[in-house]
């Protein structure tokens, strides 16, 4: 989007120095100091929010980090939580028909996206014992007001504060490839958080604990993936439609978080009935096929949105390619 201009400066033919009349610079001692405080404060506050973030994040990940050291092959099972939701970020960022994202951009992105969970993780702590204590909805309401929004806000953040702004965000699918990458990296510290807590709580058999966990984590995980993928589409066509940037910023976050809410209100619902209605179900089978199914239907309206966007590239790309036919002169008799 091009800059605006103030009238005298659309109206000047002279070229004239219209420093502190309609433009500005930094020219002056004083100049050059306000730049500098506005630089400080803005970087500075960055500073601290991602400061603050990995402390959060290193006391979230403290327990963790306890277990792993006391019995290593616990570590097996955080890694093997997160690798269908990895294997679906991987599939996403192999979609992408434009160009291969930069490696430290991906990483990046992971990485704030662990340390962005952190903030999620507090604001659901601090505000789920209020919709306890509402009877019959206060848990729906909680999903859909706190959890679905917030979580997906985080992810979005980040790759709203780094990747973005890279010149390699250069298509609008960019945008589900970071998010993707940005749900993996929230999956990832989710899944370290609930596996130590669990196993913590287990008095006896405790590769059995981390072997029940570990599976139940790993089929949530790939949901991450595909909510914030969602909202990362919206996010690259905000990026090229500056116009209208934030009405679809808000779209994307709307539909990811209403998904997201409604998994996790059904989730606790829908199994306990299935089994209910077909004995021969337990209610082990109904939550994995009902998790499963939920995901596969959420992730087939990912599909079509990337299959569409790689369709339409494609055959422009074509189009772009295709020499065009010789222009005819009248020395050139028409081919029969």
């Amino acid at each position: 989007m091009q800059r605006r201009r103030d009238p005298v400066e659309r109206a000047d033919e002279e070229s004239r120095d219209l420093y502190d009349v309609a433009t500005w610079e930094p020219r002056s001692a004083l100049d050059r100091l306000a730049y500098a405080i506005y630089m400080a404060i803005t970087y500075g506050l960055h500073g601290i929010v991602l400061l603050v973030a990995l402390a959060i994040t290193l006391a979230l990940l403290l327990q963790p980090g306890i277990l792993v050291l006391e019995q290593p092959w616990i570590g097996i099972f955080f890694a093997l939580s997160v690798v269908p939701a990895g294997a679906l970020a991987a599939f996403i960022w192999y979609t992408d028909v434009t160009t291969n994202e930069p490696l430290g951009l991906l990483v990046g992105t992971f990485v704030l996206a662990v340390l962005f969970a952190t903030f999620a993780a507090v604001v659901n702590s601090v505000t789920q014992p209020f919709f306890q204590a509402i009877p019959i909805v206060g848990w729906a309401l909680f999903f859909y007001l706190i959890v679905g929004p917030v979580e997906e806000i985080v992810k979005l953040l980040a790759v709203r504060v780094f990747a973005y702004r890279s010149d390699t965000f250069d298509a609008v699918i960019d945008g589900a490839v970071y998010g993707a990458i940005a749900g993996l990296g929230f999956a990832a510290i989710e899944n370290a958080i609930y596996i130590s807590s669990t196993l913590l709580e287990a008095e006896t058999g405790l590769f059995t604990a981390a072997t029940g966990i570990a599976t139940v984590r790993a089929l949530v995980g790939p949901g991450h993936v595909i909510y914030s993928a969602i909202a990362g589409y919206y996010l690259g066509l905000a990026k090229f439609n500056p116009n209208d940037a934030g009405p679809l910023v808000v779209k994307g976050l709307l539909v990811a978080a209403f998904v997201h809410a409604t998994y996790n209100t059904t989730v606790g619902i829908v199994p306990d009935l299935l089994a209910m209605l077909y004995p021969a179900l337990t209610f082990e089978i109904a939550f994995v096929g009902y998790v499963i199914a939920f995901n596969l239907a959420i992730g087939y309206y990912l599909y079509r949105k990337i299959a569409r966007y790689r369709r339409t590239y494609l055959a422009v790309r074509d189009d772009i390619d295709e020499p065009s036919p010789p222009e005819l002169t009248e020395f050139d008799p028409p081919k029969r």
